[in-house]
C-alpha cells in the first residue's frame, strides 16, 4: 500500500478515543487526523483541550469527562453524536496501574481502585456507544488491553487487562453478525514522556519505588529484545487496527510487547 493511501485510512471516519491527554493514546489520536479522521480526544485532565488543539487541520476536539464512570462514557459518546452525527471508531484507552506491590500487600480498597481505573472505563464506553454503532450497522472498537496478565506486582491491573481481554472477545462474538468488529491490543513496557497526570496521585514510597523496579526488570527480561517500545511501536498497531485494513479481523488480542505475550 502506498504511503498517500496510508495517509487516508481515516479520511471521512469519526473517531472516539479516550485516555486521549498524554502517551499512547495522544499519539493515537493526532496520528487518526493526521490521516483524514475527525477525532473526539476524551480525558479527564482539562489539558486535553491543548492536545486537541494540535490535531491537523482543526479536525480535532477535545471532552473532559470522568470515564470511571458511566455517567462520563455517556456524556462522551452523547457529545460526540451531536458534534458529527455518528460514531465509527471508539479506542478505549483509559487505565494503567496505580500501584506496583505484592499482591498481599494490598488494601482492598486500592483493589477496587485498579479494577475501576483499568477495567471500567473499557465496559462503560463500549456500553454506551453500541446503540449508535447497532443504529449504523457498523462500527469499531478498539481495546487497548496489556501484556500484563502476566507479570508480577500489579495483581489488580493484570486482572482488570484480563478483563479487557474477556470483554474484546465475548462483544466481537456477541455483535458480528451485526457489523460490529472488536478488536485489542496488549502493550507491553513502553517509553513515553513524563506524564503530565501521575499514575498514583498519593506517590510512591520508597518500598513502592523498590517493587516499581522489580516490576520493570521483569518486563524487559520477559521481552525477545530485552528492551521497551517506542511510542511509535505501540500507536501503528492500534492505528492498523482501528482502520478498514483490519476489516476481517475481530475478536482479537494482539500482543505488541516484543515476544512476551503475556
Amino acid at each position: 500500500m502506498s504511503g498517500a493511501a496510508m495517509k487516508a485510512r481515516f479520511q471521512g471516519k469519526v473517531v472516539v478515543v479516550t485516555g486521549a491527554a498524554q502517551g499512547i493514546l495522544r499519539g493515537v489520536a493526532l496520528a487518526i487526523a493526521a490521516e483524514g479522521g475527525r477525532v473526539m480526544l476524551v480525558d479527564r485532565a482539562e489539558f486535553v483541550h491543548e492536545v486537541a488543539a494540535e490535531a491537523q487541520d482543526g479536525r480535532g476536539i477535545g471532552f473532559v469527562a470522568d470515564l470511571e464512570t458511566y455517567q462520563g462514557a455517556q456524556a462522551a459518546v452523547s457529545e460526540a453524536i451531536t458534534r458529527f452525527g455518528r460514531i465509527d471508531v471508539l479506542i478505549n484507552g483509559v487505565g494503567g496501574a496505580i500501584r506496583m506491590r505484592p499482591f498481599a500487600e494490598f488494601e482492598p480498597s486500592q483493589i477496587d481502585d485498579e479494577i475501576r481505573r483499568s477495567l471500567m472505563p473499557t465496559l462503560y464506553s463500549s456500553h454506551a456507544v453500541l446503540p449508535h454503532m447497532l443504529r449504523q450497522g457498523a462500527g469499531t472498537i478498539v481495546n487497548v488491553s496489556s501484556n500484563a496478565t502476566r507479570g508480577i506486582r500489579r495483581v489488580p491491573y493484570s486482572a482488570a487487562k484480563g478483563g479487557i481481554n474477556a470483554v474484546t472477545t465475548a462483544l466481537a462474538m456477541e455483535y458480528g453478525e451485526r457489523g460490529i468488529r472488536v478488536v485489542a491490543t496488549a502493550p507491553g513496557g513502553t517509553q513515553a514522556p513524563p506524564r503530565r497526570v501521575p499514575r498514583n496521585a498519593e506517590g510512591d514510597n520508597a518500598r513502592e519505588l523498590s517493587w516499581m523496579q522489580e516490576a520493570i526488570q521483569q518486563v524487559i527480561g520477559s521481552t525477545f529484545f530485552k528492551r521497551y517500545a517506542t511510542l511509535e511501536e505501540q500507536i501503528a498497531p492500534i492505528l492498523f487496527l482501528a482502520s478498514d485494513d483490519a476489516s476481517y479481523i475481530t475478536g482479537a488480542v494482539l500482543p505488541v510487547a516484543g515476544g512476551d505475550n503475556g
